[in-house]
């Protein structure tokens, strides 16, 4: 603190010194320019006693000017220069130590001086990244947390009621099932996040191969044939012939799966599920459609969250980044996707790629 204060001492009296030689230079050259314009158009004989009186004068004139215009500077300095830093570094040290809210309010312009204002809304919008980017990483920890400890508290309850003597042998079959399902849902969710992971940092390149898309709809469907059958589900396909597209056939697979698995997860017994694909120019389309329970608008705009699950009803099914996984894939592949809903009615979800 006390070298900040010794260096900003030093400066204030640099900043005197130089004001105090450019006006004496400035000053002394007017003056020697009006004493020979003088002494050659009237005559004049200067005498050394005058020249002393006016060399005073001069110097007088020299410190009042330097006074003056050192004070304005310092002024302006203040104002202009110094207030705007002291504001940006201490909002700063507030980001330093976590917090995120702080916002700098603008500085007031004067002609010419747009710079701080500039630096000032680039931190603004930083520190609003920063701020979202952290909600996102608590939310995401809270998430996961309660997620990995549904199914580990399972886990833990029946194998403490297997250790109990004398159960019976179907009571001891349902408690391994319970454990088993809760184990692969533990299992597919860290599958999910994993990936979800690598998507998000890229570290999942796509392997572009040519293959026929409508080959690989009907394959992707014939994996959920047990659980419509089940279900008595009626499948409506409408899949061109021959539509062959250059793309990753892994990662689209996770994208077809996903969205067929939640149309069967959210169809009721005796419902449709439909699959189309279909051309319009360079542009493939895929639509998967059922006749579920639809979506509400306002859950509608954050499916494609990372746990967010609008129809907790199925919360035991899913875990919540099917949707957030689809959506990276697609965007990785230079995709769109979208979705159509009556709550109630049933979902349309549509995905578009070149070829």
């Amino acid at each position: 603190m006390k070298k900040s204060k010794y260096k900003q001492v030093l400066r204030a009296i640099n900043n005197y010194l130089v004001f105090f030689l450019i006006v004496a230079f400035v000053v002394s050259c007017c003056m020697m320019l009006f004493v020979s314009v003088l002494a050659d158009t009237m005559g004049l004989v200067f005498t050394k006693d005058n020249i002393a009186a006016a060399a005073k004068l001069t110097f007088g004139n020299v410190l009042l000017i330097t006074i003056i215009s050192a004070t304005i500077d310092y002024i302006r300095r203040k104002r202009m220069v110094d207030r705007p830093v002291k504001q940006i570094m201490d909002a700063l040290d507030q980001v330093m130590q976590g917090d995120f809210t702080v916002r700098i309010p603008p500085v007031k312009e004067f002609a010419g001086e747009t710079g701080f204002n500039q630096i000032i809304d680039a931190i603004n919008q930083m520190t609003a990244e920063l701020r979202g980017t952290e909600t996102l990483r608590t939310d995401f920890i809270a998430n996961v947390s309660h997620e990995l400890k549904t199914p580990l508290a399972v886990m833990g309850n029946y194998a403490t009621m297997l250790q109990k003597p004398g159960i019976s042998e179907e009571d001891r079959v349902e408690y391994a099932k319970a454990i088993s399902h809760s184990s692969r849902r533990l299992a597919a969710l860290i599958t999910n996040i994993l990936k979800l992971n690598k998507l998000e940092n890229q570290q999942i390149f796509p392997q572009l191969d040519e293959y026929d898309l409508g080959e690989q709809l009907c394959e992707n469907l014939l994996q959920f044939e047990d659980i419509w059958e089940k279900k008595n589900l009626n499948i409506e396909t409408d899949i061109e012939d021959d539509v062959r597209i250059r793309s990753d056939a892994e990662l689209l697979s996770l994208v077809w799966n996903n969205l067929i698995s939640n149309a069967v997860k959210f169809t009721p017994e005796g419902g449709t599920i439909g699959v189309s694909l279909k051309t319009e120019g360079n542009l493939v389309i895929v639509s998967v459609s059922d006749t579920g329970c639809g979506i509400r608008p306002e859950v509608g705009a954050h499916i494609f969250e990372k746990f967010y699950q609008g129809d907790t009803s199925h919360a035991t099914q899913g875990n919540g980044l099917g949707l957030a996984l689809v959506k990276r894939v697609v965007d990785i592949l230079n995709g769109e996707i979208s979705v159509q809903s009556i709550y109630g009615q049933g979902s349309t979800f549509t995905v578009k790629f070149r070829r």
